[in-house]
C-alpha cells in the first residue's frame, strides 16, 4: 500500500517547495501527480504559455457531472527582505501554530484538499469530488480562467466550488472584483526654464492619479447599493501605489511610470470603469501631443478580475454554512478565483482555515485550531459526498 499522508505530512511537503509566483512550480506539481497517481488519482495539467507553471486538477469518484471543486492556489509571495525568524520553506511549529511561507495563503487548504481527494478515492463517493490547484494568483488570479477552461474540456463538469483562501472557516459569499493597468507617460526633455516648450511626464501623469482622487471623492460621497453596504469600504476604489520616473529637478520628465489599480464592486460593470479611465488617459494625451505631437501614453492591462456576487440560494453557500455551522454574513474587499468559477458558471464560496491577516507576512502560520478545523470540515464534507 502507497503511503496515505497526514494533512500536516502534505502541508510539510508543499511548503518545502519555493513556488514563489516569479518562479515555476512545476516540481510541486510534480510531486502532487506523482502522490495522487499512487492512489489510482489521474492528475491533469494545463501549463501556461512559457511551459513553466502548470495548473493540476484531478476527479474522483462517479464519471458525472454535478460536484464539488476545492480550488486553492500553488504559488507564493516572496520573502525577500522580511525577517523571519525560521526557515519560511520549512513548516515549524510554535506556540500552537504552524509558520511557514504559504502554512495560511494557501498551501494548508491544499494540503487538506489533496488529503480529502485522496480519502474520497478510498472511502468512495456517490457525488464527485474533484481538486484544482491553479498558478499565477498572487499577481492577479490570470491562471484560473485557463485552468477552468481546460477543467471543463476535460473533467466532467462540476457544479459547486469551495475557494479555501483564509476565512477562519466562515462562508465569504461576496467580494470585490479588480482591474490593474500599468501606466507608461512617454513625455518629451526640455530644460526647466522652458517647461512650456515641452511635455513633463510625472506632472500630466499626476492628472491621472488626480482624477483617481477625484472617482475616490465621488465614489465615497454616493449613497451605498445594497450589495455595496456589505463592503468595507462600501464603494468602488481606485489606488495608485507605485511610481517611478524623472531624470534631474531642472529637466523635464522624459518617462513617469505607475500602477492603477480598481477594486470593483460586484453589482458594477468592470467594463464601465476600464472605459472611464481610458477616456480619462486619451485626454491627457491629447493635451500632452499638441504641446509635442510625438509623446504619447502607453497603458498595460495587467489583469481583469471578476467579483464574487452574492448568490440567491447558492448550493455553494448552503453546503458551507451546513457543515461550519456559519451563519453570519461576510464579504471582503479583496479578489479570490472564487469570481471566476462564478462567472464560468459554477456556485462559488470562499471558505477556508487560517486569518488573512496573516497572508503575505514574515513568519506566516495558521494555527493548529484553524488547521484542524479545516480537517474537521474535510472529513464532514466527505460524510456528505
Amino acid at each position: 500500500m502507497p503511503a496515505r499522508l497526514s494533512p500536516y505530512e502534505i502541508m510539510e511537503r508543499l511548503v518545502a517547495f519555493p513556488t514563489v509566483s516569479r518562479d515555476t512550480n512545476l516540481p510541486l506539481v510534480d510531486w502532487v501527480e506523482d502522490y495522487l497517481k499512487s492512489h489510482g488519482i489521474t492528475a491533469h495539467r494545463h501549463y501556461n504559455e512559457d511551459n513553466e507553471k502548470a495548473a493540476i486538477f484531478a476527479h474522483v469518484g462517479p464519471e458525472e457531472e454535478g460536484g464539488i471543486v476545492l480550488s486553492g492556489h500553488t504559488d507564493v509571495v516572496p520573502v525577500d527582505g522580511q525577517p523571519w525568524a525560521s526557515d519560511p520553506f520549512t513548516v515549524v511549529e510554535r506556540d500552537g501554530k504552524y509558520y511557514g511561507r504559504g502554512c495560511c495563503d494557501m498551501k494548508g487548504f491544499d494540503a487538506l484538499s489533496i488529503w480529502a481527494l485522496v480519502e474520497a478515492q478510498y472511502r468512495g463517493v456517490t457525488r464527485p469530488l474533484q481538486l484544482a490547484l491553479s498558478y499565477d494568483e498572487e499577481i492577479g488570479c490570470t491562471g484560473a480562467p485557463p485552468m477552468i477552461e481546460r477543467m471543463q474540456e476535460v473533467l466532467p463538469k462540476a457544479k459547486t466550488v469551495l475557494v479555501g483562501e483564509p476565512s477562519m472557516m466562515t462562508a465569504v459569499t461576496a467580494h470585490k472584483g479588480g482591474r490593474a493597468f500599468w501606466v507608461h507617460m512617454h513625455g518629451f526633455e526640455v530644460h526647466s526654464s522652458l517647461m512650456h516648450t515641452g511635455v513633463n511626464a510625472i506632472m500630466y501623469g499626476a492628472k491621472l492619479i488626480e482624477w483617481a482622487n477625484t472617482i475616490n471623492a465621488e465614489n465615497m460621497a454616493r449613497t451605498p447599493s445594497d450589495v455595496a453596504a456589505l463592503f468595507e469600504p462600501p464603494w468602488t476604489t481606485v489606488h495608485v501605489g507605485q511610481i517611478s520616473g524623472g531624470t534631474a529637478h531642472n529637466i523635464t520628465a522624459k518617462d513617469c511610470e505607475f500602477g492603477v489599480d480598481f477594486r470593483i464592486l460586484p453589482d458594477e460593470d468592470p467594463e464601465m470603469w476600464r472605459e472611464l479611465f481610458l477616456a480619462k488617459v486619451a485626454e491627457v494625451e491629447a493635451e500632452m501631443q499638441a504641446v509635442v505631437p510625438e509623446t504619447r501614453i502607453e497603458i498595460i492591462e495587467k489583469f481583469g478580475l471578476p467579483g464574487l456576487a452574492p448568490e440567491q440560494q447558492g448550493e455553494a453557500e448552503a453546503i458551507a454554512r451546513a457543515i461550519t455551522g456559519d451563519n453570519g454574513n461576510h464579504v471582503v474587499s479583496y479578489g479570490t478565483e472564487a469570481g471566476h468559477f462564478q462567472t464560468a458558471g459554477y456556485s462559488a464560496v470562499v471558505c477556508g482555515p487560517g486569518n488573512i491577516e496573516q497572508a503575505h507576512q514574515p513568519d506566516e502560520y495558521i494555527t493548529v485550531a484553524q488547521f484542524n478545523a479545516g480537517h474537521d470540515f474535510m472529513k464532514r464534507l466527505l460524510d456528505r459526498l
